[in-house]
């Protein structure tokens, strides 16, 4: 049995009661290392296999090897089937281990973690973008973010900047605000509960434009979209709505 278990943001308190109970009842737990730290008070007793970024493909086919003879439990960060690991877990498992029982454990997203501290941006519909190369070529994500302003909803963007790929949020900004009003509102959340170390901060696609330096691999970026507008508290900035529609139907 293979268990791919979301683990949501990371805080233990964030873990849904499925996860939970899936993690618990494994012999081996397996994942990148960073998560794996974040789940210490239910892996007591277990066989534990650290693994590092950039071995999905390896850590996918050890787990998928040891699930022949154990109960498995492949953490993964967020919800594994957003930019997780549920389709290379899956595609491996079709591939080498035809009818082994793999099961996909859902868990809180890291775009509706980061929406939820912001207030309410993704109300309606959205688009989910990630600006990471590594896997899509970046001419297909300018042409999905070309398509995607164009349509006037708010943008959930993973991968938004890192050392690596310093240029890119810039360019998909830039793509926004030939579509986009520039005050358009943004949101930036870093390390959504996560702890000490969570932050928000409210902009504009042209002032983000102009400098995106708050920007890393820890964030998540919301862009608003036509109907977005900042989350007023008196005089102040509580955070990004976009209104779902009921006052075009209910008077309140």
């Amino acid at each position: 049995m293979l268990y791919v278990v979301s683990i949501g943001p990371g805080d233990l308190d964030n873990l849904t009661p499925l996860a939970r109970r899936a993690i618990v009842e494994a012999d081996v737990v397996i994942g990148n290392k960073f998560y794996l730290d974040q789940m210490t008070p239910l892996l007591e007793g277990k066989r534990v296999i650290n693994s590092h970024m950039g071995k999905e493909v390896d850590r996918a086919r050890e787990a998928v090897e040891l699930a022949a003879g154990s109960k498995v439990a492949m953490v993964s960060g967020g919800d594994a089937g957003v930019y997780g690991m549920a389709s290379i877990v899956l595609e491996l498992a079709q591939r080498e281990a035809p009818g082994l029982k793999v099961k996909i454990i859902p868990g809180v997203t890291a775009a509706t973690a980061a929406a939820s501290i912001l207030g309410s941006p993704l109300s309606s519909d959205f688009l989910v973008m990630s600006l990471s190369d590594l896997l899509t070529p970046w001419e297909v994500i300018e042409k999905r973010l070309d398509l995607g302003f164009q349509m006037g909803i708010p943008m959930a963007v993973y991968n938004p900047r890192s050392h690596n790929r310093p240029g890119n949020l810039r360019k998909a900004l830039e793509i926004g605000l030939r579509h986009a009003r520039p005050d358009t509102p943004v949101g930036i959340v870093r390390n959504a509960y996560r702890g000490e170390g969570e932050s928000f901060t409210v902009t504009d696609l042209r002032s983000l434009y102009d400098d995106d330096s708050a920007v890393d691999m820890h964030s998540m970026v919301i862009i608003g979209g036509e109907g977005t507008r900042l989350l007023m508290e008196g005089e102040d900035v509580r955070g990004i709505i976009t209104p779902r529609g009921y006052h075009r139907k209910y008077v309140y």
